[in-house]
């Protein structure tokens, strides 16, 4: 008879998720604090940073938040995830780079356009409504030192206490990094870029 093995491993199943839930269960129960505005870091050089974060206000405006995007850098790109999301309704977006720092060889205008970046953030930062601020690539700008980090960092953490902020780009500085909430890296294990294939529509942006 077969009945009695598959009993047992049934059984023994359903102990081991009982401990495992009891856990879980007993983790859940010991944090203290139900809600918190988080500053949230993706960094790494591995693709799919803007990505998480775009995906993430996606499910801000899910539930009824006002998102606000602030893009460094990238230059006036008209990206997919900008159109969607602005269609959505609820979006403040606004994309101030002067594109990447090769393509402009200006540093003077990098640091103009990351200075009007950085104070359209802080704007958006002050305004009640915004719940979720997504700061693409602003770790570029902080790399190149277009910006004060000590500035950056201590606005960030001056932030009102309801407030998500998402970071997003390479290298992100340790400062920054110490002063997060949530820090992800993204790992490269392989990118179609480095086999010939460009940037496509739909993929990249």
């Amino acid at each position: 008879m077969t009945d009695g093995p598959e009993n047992d491993d049934a059984r023994r199943h359903r102990e081991k998720m009982e401990k495992r839930k009891a856990v879980q269960d007993a983790e859940v129960a010991g944090k203290a604090i139900s809600e918190k505005g988080l500053l949230m870091v993706h960094t790494g050089p591995g693709k799919g940073k803007s990505t998480a974060a775009f995906g993430l206000a996606l499910r801000a405006l899910g539930h009824g938040w006002k998102v606000g995007v602030v893009q460094f850098g990238k230059g006036q790109w008209r990206s997919g995830e900008r159109d969607m999301l602005e269609k959505l309704g609820a979006v403040s977006w606004h994309t101030l780079g002067e594109g990447f720092t090769w393509e402009t060889q200006d540093r003077a205008r990098d640091e103009a356009a990351a200075r009007r970046a950085w104070d359209k953030a802080c704007e958006l930062m002050d305004d009640p409504e915004i719940r979720l601020l997504v700061l693409d690539e602003l770790n570029i700008s902080l790399r190149y030192e277009h910006l004060p980090l000590a500035e950056v960092v201590a606005r960030l953490g001056a932030r009102r206490p309801d407030l998500h902020v998402v970071v997003t780009g390479r290298n992100a500085k340790p400062e920054l990094v110490a002063a997060a909430d949530l820090v992800t890296e993204m790992t490269l294990v392989k990118h179609h870029f480095a086999a010939g294939v460009k940037a496509q529509e739909g993929i990249e942006f």
